[in-house]
């Protein structure tokens, strides 16, 4: 997981691996009770992971019937072997069973390969739905909206590509070249991979502070600085935008309010402006103060999935993306981080990421973005197309 230099008082490494599974948790029942016996029993230990998102169907009584052709579970933490952590000039080495020493030495006298970042070829990527398509489902979820069904839901479309050979490392090198942000990360789980840039927080923890940094509102960049400036102010003075974005942030504010002391939850920021190589993003910035004796699997619970990632309210948005998408998100909406032994973590949003599987040689990706009854369906498309630039650029 790569930070890449961005300017934030929540991270407190720049860039941190983990290699090998000394120990390893991935349930299919019960999962937040045995999530957090294992929290519990490795307290003491590095743990990394991910939610996938359709943890969901635990935790809201849920179901899902796509198919998941990637092949990531629900669920996967693990303890790893060897943990690096960098920050500025200083590399840490920690290691269960090896010395550091030797892993130093191994890594210093290791030939550089120069993994050249090269364009695959062949690779055709196909759009899951036409555009005529996606106009016809955004119409009918503003009709769900007129009712009451909810009032803003996250909808996405799949690109993919079957039957091709891909190289992950330089795929995902490719990626940072063209898109580097706060949250990348390489995961690699047996034979299925991860390539993921996303600008987005999840949830932070800092000693009994929890932070969640939610993303919604979205400007392209312009080559030009005057236009690109011009492009900043637009965004944040688009009212359609920050309707979208308050009612996130009310959204993330009382999945907060359920773990955290009372009148301790705050708006620390709202419409931030913040600006990576693709795009501008408006994001907020809500904070509590944890209740005591809270664990992780309690605050997963409280706050998965990701409200920037459903829509409000979260239970009937996440019900009507089931029927009108046509993919399993699997890893896309989930999350990857990790839990440091001080019991502090970290945790990305699982966006702007390429998706493969090496054993059935299937790749995809997804995008997204927030329909309320008021949103043009023209333009919500050409959001998700510049929003998927990055991923074709990165496999064209």
């Amino acid at each position: 997981m790569d930070s890449h230099d961005y300017a934030d008082k929540y991270h407190k490494y720049d860039c941190i691996a983990a290699a090998g599974a000394y120990k390893f948790f991935s349930e299919n029942n019960d999962t937040l009770s045995k999530l957090k016996d294992f929290c519990k029993a490795n307290k003491n230990e590095w743990i990394f992971g991910h939610l996938g998102y359709d943890l969901k169907n635990e935790i809201e009584n849920l179901q899902s019937k796509h198919l998941n052709k990637i092949g990531f579970p629900d669920i996967y933490f693990f303890i790893p072997e060897v943990v690096l952590y960098l920050n500025n000039d200083k590399l840490t080495i920690h290691s269960i069973k090896r010395n550091p020493a030797k892993i130093f030495n191994e890594i210093t006298t290791q030939p550089f390969v120069n993994n050249k970042i090269s364009p695959e070829k062949n690779i055709s990527i196909t759009a899951a739905s036409t555009e005529k398509d996606y106009i016809e489902i955004i119409s009918k979820l503003q009709q769900h909206i007129l009712r009451g069904d909810c009032y803003e839901i996250n909808y996405c479309l799949e690109f993919f590509a079957e039957n091709i050979n891909v190289n992950p490392l330089s795929t995902y090198l490719k990626l940072l070249t063209i898109s580097p942000t706060p949250f990348s990360c390489f995961y690699k789980l047996d034979n299925k991979y991860l390539l993921c840039a996303s600008p987005e927080r999840f949830l932070s923890k800092i000693n009994d502070q929890i932070f969640s940094q939610p993303i919604k509102g979205t400007a392209a960049r312009s080559k030009n600085a005057n236009a690109d400036d011009l492009e900043k102010i637009r965004l944040f003075n688009n009212e359609k935008e920050k309707s979208e974005n308050v009612m996130i942030v009310d959204l993330v504010r009382n999945d907060l309010s359920k773990i955290c002391k009372p009148a301790s939850v705050e708006v620390e920021e709202l419409f931030g402006i913040y600006s990576f190589p693709q795009v501008h993003q408006m994001i907020s910035t809500v904070s509590g103060t944890l209740k005591d004796d809270i664990s992780f699997a309690d605050i997963v619970k409280a706050t998965f999935p990701m409200g920037s990632m459903t829509g409000a309210p979260k239970r009937s948005a996440m019900q009507l993306i089931e029927q009108y998408e046509k993919t399993k998100r699997q890893l896309y909406s989930g999350s990857v981080g990790y839990i440091s032994p001080e019991n502090n973590f970290d945790f990305n949003v699982v966006i702007r990421s390429i998706f493969y599987n090496a054993d059935n040689r299937y790749l995809n990706f997804l995008v997204g973005s927030a329909i309320t009854y008021y949103a043009d369906a023209e333009k919500e498309y050409q959001e998700c197309l510049l929003k998927a630039r990055a991923m074709r650029e990165a496999l064209e």
